[in-house]
């Protein structure tokens, strides 16, 4: 018997009834993009919240490092800094900067509302950038997780940063990051660090003078030299230690009475 082939009829773009197959739309893909590119924000954006807050608990225990230090290690450049105790510091240190940095810290929440409003006034009344209503504790929030440099952004991020911090971080160990990451010059970062390199002994050993010098050379760290102070350096490190004379009992909950 001879095979019969039967061939199969051709697939043609007709229905049926004769119309033609409709196509797919073009723009199918495009809403999956866009819930993609959402969803990737959204993500970002908890990320960026959550991070802090994750962060700031490990610190509670795990010594950190600055944004800025991170940057030197990403340029390959030179870092110096030696974790110290807030025990092996000197109080004497600890003293001078509450007293140049932040005469309430021990008394406010992460942020000094008073004296923040006086700058505000002072930006809205004078058309003058706010100044010295920076707390240790935002200083610490911009070192911690912000940049460097002068912004209204970075000014609005610190304020929720330092609330955080303070709330979950004592005073004291707030105090001994800071001065544990706190710029003392071009890659000198920290306490040990910067009494090393300035005076040649450890951040225990820093005189009354010498703790004066480091901590009025913190608004200008790359221009003022703690060693070789200039006439201007010397008198706002002899105010600062007047004023320490003077200050009370503003050291109490980083210092015992």
């Amino acid at each position: 018997m001879k095979r019969t082939c039967v061939k199969k009829p051709r697939k043609s773009g007709k229905q049926p009834d004769g119309t033609k197959n409709a196509s797919k739309p073009a723009n199918k893909a495009q809403p999956v993009t866009l819930r993609r590119i959402r969803r990737w924000i959204l993500r970002s954006l908890a990320a960026v919240i959550i991070l802090p807050l994750v962060l700031t608990v490990l610190y509670a225990v795990v010594p950190p490092v600055s944004t800025l230090m991170l940057a030197r290690y990403a340029q390959l450049l030179w870092v110096d800094r030696q974790w110290r105790p807030i025990e092996d510091i000197s109080p004497h240190l600890v003293r001078s900067v509450i007293t140049s940095e932040d005469s309430s810290f021990c008394d406010h929440g992460g942020i000094d509302w008073s004296a923040l409003e006086k700058q505000i006034d002072t930006l809205v009344n004078e058309g003058e950038a706010p100044r010295g209503a920076s707390t240790l504790t935002m200083q610490t929030a911009k070192n911690l997780y912000l940049w460097n440099g002068r912004s209204y952004i970075r000014k609005g991020l610190e304020l929720p940063l330092a609330l955080m911090i303070d709330g979950i971080l004592t005073k004291r160990r707030i105090m001994e990051i800071y001065l544990n990451i706190a710029e003392w010059g071009e890659g000198i970062f920290g306490a040990e660090a910067a009494a090393q390199a300035w005076f040649g002994k450890s951040a225990k050993d820093l005189t009354r003078v010498e703790a004066a010098r480091l901590a009025t050379a913190l608004p200008n760290p790359l221009g003022r030299n703690p060693a070789k102070p200039s006439s201007g350096h010397r008198k706002l490190a002899a105010t600062n230690l007047a004023r320490i004379k003077s200050a009370g009992p503003i050291f109490n909950c980083v210092l015992k009475p």
